[in-house]
């Protein structure tokens, strides 16, 4: 905590300079050892268009991110729902870095007109699409589709018939996989999941699993593709949620036994250039809910976070693994916070050592089965989420956002002061911390008769936020006014209203004691004036479901 008195004359223009620049070379390397690490993003979403319905799936290539889900338009940015609407039946896309609207717009409809998921090939030319329709556009399609990215029209060569919903597609040079509930694809026999040529035609790849497939992620060079879903069994031996398949043939490389109870399936599964990370959803007693890195080459974990709520997508990116979830718990996890009965919807770690670090955009809830984000994806330099949620950072924002490198927001719930001043000379100044998104170090000015007199920074988060004081000296007798701002170095909070205080004089000397119940000669009592106004009430946190 950093401290500086000033003595009572005036400050000088120097010396407040002085001492504001001495403060931000402070705050900077305190906010560097509490945040833990660095961010690429900021905390503060950015305009983006909004959807009326539930975002399930995005992909990114050449500077577009494509969305998929359950709706049937998308509206401007601050757009109520219902205004502005612009016609996209469950497929939309935008260019990553300004948001605008695209006119790609292919309509995915029949069946349960529903896009679960989408990635672009490796070289960015084709993005494959998976769900529950039977047309996209004017072609006749069986829940899989791969569209050119240059002017995106249907691709004609590829026509493969799922035959069931397509909940996660893994593309690769040779081979798009693809994994879902169906049994048979092209008219042939593969369960829950199944490999197409480029050009649709079925591979001899072949896996038995008796469950959804609800993830996929290749790693080529090390022979391996990671399976993850509702499963129990695979090629008919035990396997819980989490499978590697050889590429190839289907066959089982490698288990994860102990990894997830029963109650619990793998939602999302990412790479770096030697690490998998995974996330997963539990159901009841004794769940698993959080997120797994293990060693891509070898399988062995690396850490697990334990943190509870079911987490729906992770992304690592730069040394941090972003997340998706709706965290209520994460106490037993470094930077954790304790359960408070409410939810925390994003989260980022440290991929070396799992610990939380300070970055809180959130959302709510939202429709459906009210998890929030649901879903993650980063184009150029700009972190894009979609889901069922209605609000983010407590600002209406239905289905979408995103989040550039710029910090915005000034520091949340701003302190108000309280001041006593019970003996000669002394004023003391108190109040509650703030907290900020994504700087976990915070500076407080305090103003005595309009000028800086002091700055102090210290650590807060939305779950800790501690009670700070301050003592002022000035001279006995004397009355002055206070007011208090914080900053997180870049943005500052509205500053305080001014309270007023009449400090206590000195006591008279005198040789002789006073009778016995008589008061002191020349003592003062305190007077404080408040201010017209009456203190605002702090707002509550406002993050999902409580």
């Amino acid at each position: 905590m950093h401290l500086r008195k000033l003595r009572s004359k005036p400050v000088t223009r120097v010396a407040v300079t002085a001492l504001v620049c001495s403060a931000a070379l402070l705050d900077a390397s305190l906010a560097a050892a509490a945040d833990g690490g660095p961010k690429a993003f900021s905390a503060d979403a950015l305009p983006t268009w909004q959807t009326e319905g539930i975002v399930w799936s995005m992909a990114a290539a050449n500077g577009v991110v494509y969305v998929g889900g359950t709706f049937e338009a998308v509206r401007p940015p601050g757009a109520a729902p219902g205004r502005k609407l612009v016609a996209r039946r469950n497929f939309a896309a935008f260019d990553a870095v300004t948001g605008k609207l695209l006119p790609c717009a292919p309509s995915f409809t029949g069946h349960n007109h529903t896009v679960r998921a989408m990635k672009a090939s490796p070289d960015g030319r084709v993005l494959y699409v998976g769900g529950s329709f039977d047309n996209v556009g004017s072609e006749k399609t069986a829940n899989v589709v791969a569209l050119n990215t240059a002017d995106c029209s249907v691709r004609r060569d590829f026509k493969p018939t799922v035959s069931s919903t397509v909940r996660a597609v893994e593309p690769t040079d040779r081979a798009i996989y693809l994994g879902g509930d169906f049994g048979r694809v092209s008219g042939q026999t593969r369960s829950r999941i199944a490999a197409v040529s480029p050009k649709g035609a079925l591979l001899p790849f072949k896996a038995e699993l008796d469950q959804p497939v609800r993830a996929l992620s290749a790693a080529i060079p090390q022979g391996r593709l990671f399976v993850g879903g509702d499963f129990e069994r695979v090629n008919g031996q035990s396997a819980r949620s989490l499978v590697t398949l050889n590429p190839v043939t289907g066959a089982t490389v490698l288990a994860y036994p102990g990894w997830y109870p029963s109650q619990s399936s793998v939602k999302t599964i990412a790479q770096d250039n030697s690490r998998f990370f995974v996330g997963a959803e539990g159901h009841g007693p004794g769940i698993y809910d959080g997120r797994i890195a293990g060693r891509t080459a070898t399988g062995i974990m690396v850490w697990n976070d334990t943190c509870r709520g079911a987490t729906q997508s992770v992304l690592p990116y730069n040394g941090v693994l972003y997340s998706a979830s709706h965290a209520h718990d994460c106490n037993e996890t470094p930077g954790g916070f304790p359960d408070r009965g409410d939810r925390q919807h994003f989260l980022a770690q440290r991929v070396e050592d799992r610990r939380i670090l300070h970055w809180f955009p959130d959302t709510n809830g939202g429709l459906g089965e009210q998890v929030g984000p649901r879903i993650l994806v980063v184009s150029r330099g700009v972190l894009w989420a979609g889901g069922e949620f209605t609000e983010v950072n407590e600002q209406p924002q239905q289905g979408l956002t995103r989040f550039g490198d710029k910090d915005t927001g000034a520091p949340e719930e701003p302190p108000t002061l309280s001041l006593s001043a019970s003996e000669p000379g002394k004023v003391t100044l108190a109040w509650r911390a703030a907290w900020d998104r994504d700087d976990a170090v915070l500076t407080y000015r305090i103003y005595r008769d309009g000028k800086l007199v002091v700055t102090k920074a210290k650590s807060s988060a939305f779950w800790d936020r501690p009670k700070m004081t301050w003592t002022d000296s000035v001279a006995a007798g004397s009355r002055h006014q206070y007011a208090i701002e914080v900053t997180d170095g870049t943005n500052t909070a509205a500053r305080s209203r001014s309270l007023t205080v009449n400090v206590p004089k000195k006591p008279a000397q005198t040789t002789t004691a006073p009778a016995q119940g008589a008061p002191a000669q020349g003592a003062q009592s305190a007077q404080t004036t408040q201010p017209d106004e009456p203190a605002q009430p702090a707002k509550r946190r406002g993050s999902g479901a409580r």
